[in-house]
């Protein structure tokens, strides 16, 4: 069991049968009456967020999110086919239950799979990835006095803002929150 006084950011909690990941919280300290605990919480199923308000001292029970490391196989265009690092297991992902991080996986890619009671929720990407660009405009010289950027595609598909100097080619670190580019390895 978890009180108010355990929640922190990333805390995941069962609340009415539903797991849910505390996105924000913050205590509420009333003039009159006793505290309160206002929660922004994501169902980690539905993806759904919701700001409920709660009694200080109110407890629920800890969800059970296990994490396992695996290893990005290759896409078939509908599902995504990875490997369990330990047994050797192959099992798939729909491209609805990735959603946007597909585009930050390339053969050989290791992240974790968070799953409850069974049921796959997600994957957990690594910080940083590093991508080869395929496909960019040729930089014009003298325009960098003003930070210009131009778009790049890179080779799983995912395009980014770069600056100009970036050509066909290059391996780059993109960040796998934002999705921005960070610098250019090679």
């Amino acid at each position: 069991m978890i009180s108010t006084g355990d929640i922190r950011k990333g805390v995941v909690i069962e609340l009415d049968g539903q797991p849910v990941r505390v996105l924000e919280w913050s205590h509420i300290k009333m003039a009159r009456g006793s505290a309160q605990v206002r929660l922004k919480i994501q169902n980690v199923r539905t993806g759904s967020i919701t700001e409920r308000t709660f009694q200080a001292g109110t407890r629920w029970p800890r969800g059970r999110v296990e994490q396992r490391k695996v290893q990005f196989l290759y896409s078939d265009g509908a599902a995504y086919n990875f490997m369990d690092s330990e047994t050797y297991d192959q099992f798939a992902i729909s491209a609805d239950q990735l959603g946007d991080d597909a585009k930050f996986l390339k053969d050989g890619t290791e992240v974790y799979v968070s799953s409850y009671e069974g049921e796959i929720l997600g994957v957990d990407l690594p910080v940083t990835v590093d991508l080869r660009v395929t496909t960019t405009e040729p930089g014009f010289a003298g325009d960098t006095a003003t930070g210009a950027r131009k778009a790049a595609t890179l080779e799983t598909g995912l395009v980014v803002q770069v600056p100009l100097f970036v050509n066909e080619g290059d391996l780059l670190r993109i960040d796998t929150r934002t999705g921005e580019y960070q610098t250019r390895i090679q």
